[in-house]
């Protein structure tokens, strides 16, 4: 299957997030018929396997013709996913500076969610945050709410915050006790918060798992810098995007240090979120677009 690599760059250029995200999701389904994986098909959308002994009556036969395999047209009753969209708004969200690379990849990756979301007549909210939350929409599955989101989400690739640091573990729980019914909870976050201890940090998905959620953690990051710390080895002035705090060394001075403790938090938020059964999904804003889909369709399978 063919797979699309976003240009970030033109992404913050186009005025149109809503088209935009339709467009990838139709190539997205597309190429999935075109795979192995033909459980996750535009059949996926708007259809459900069939089962060994209830009525044809409702057998898609014209996809049968196609796919070879049996789907019964799923109906609204049938459909009734409650999906919340966190995504993370701090000022380290729009690193690297010359794209905004990872707000601009997120808040592309949660528009395609929702516009799936809304192909399948479920409900969807979006929650954007810092040290606080900073906007919640209400949870619905209309085309008009499913437009504003696209609205929000197109502003904020273009309009960085500012003087704001992060807290995830304040927040989370915060939503954990807002949400009423059991719902697929979705995050879009570096995990950078002001509290470098990650307890905080755990104990707040722990409440998610703990309300019943599902809950789907896309850990995004400019892996070559972030994680890598791929500089040229000439002297450079380190700014913190959330503190604005410098400081001047050359990248050999540090690299080693900073890749073991990188290395280090990475593998803890990994075995953790593995012990609370929410699924951990390492993104890096250069991987191709449709790794985050097919998470979210396996996520959403089991949650079904």
């Amino acid at each position: 299957m063919k797979q699309t690599i976003v240009d970030l760059a033109a992404v913050r250029k186009f005025e149109n997030m809503e088209f935009l995200a339709k467009q990838l999701v139709e190539g997205f389904i597309t190429g999935l018929h075109q795979s192995p994986y033909h459980g996750f098909s535009v059949e996926f959308s708007e259809h459900r396997l069939y089962n060994s002994g209830e009525s044809t009556r409702h057998i898609d036969w014209k996809v049968f013709a196609r796919t070879d395999k049996l789907f019964v047209k799923r109906y609204e009753e049938e459909t009734n996913l409650r999906c919340h969209l966190l995504l993370d708004i701090s000022p380290s969200m729009y690193y690297p500076v010359e794209t905004n690379g990872k707000i601009t990849f997120s808040a592309l990756c949660a528009a395609a969610i929702a516009v799936i979301l809304q192909k399948q007549r479920d409900a969807v909210g979006l929650v954007t945050f810092s040290d606080k939350v900073e906007a919640q929409t209400p949870v619905k599955s209309t085309s008009s709410h499913v437009h504003a989101l696209m609205l929000l989400l197109q502003q904020l690739i273009t309009k960085p915050t500012s003087g704001k640091n992060t807290d995830v573990a304040t927040v989370i729980h915060q939503i954990a006790q807002q949400i009423p019914k059991r719902s697929l909870v979705v995050i879009f976050s570096d995990m950078m918060s002001r509290n470098e201890d990650t307890s905080g940090l755990l104990a707040a998905l722990q409440h998610l798992k703990h309300s019943n959620h599902e809950v789907l953690l896309f850990h995004v990051t400019d892996k070559k810098t972030e994680e890598q710390f791929e500089f040229a080895e000439r002297p450079y002035v380190f700014v913190d995007i959330e503190t604005g705090r410098e400081i001047k060394l050359q990248p050999s001075q540090v690299r080693d240090h900073y890749r073991q403790a990188m290395t280090q938090f990475k593998q803890e938020l990994a075995l953790k979120c593995g012990q609370y059964k929410i699924d951990f999904v390492p993104v890096d804003i250069q991987d191709p677009f449709e790794k985050v889909l097919y998470s979210y369709l396996i996520k959403r399978g089991k949650g079904r």
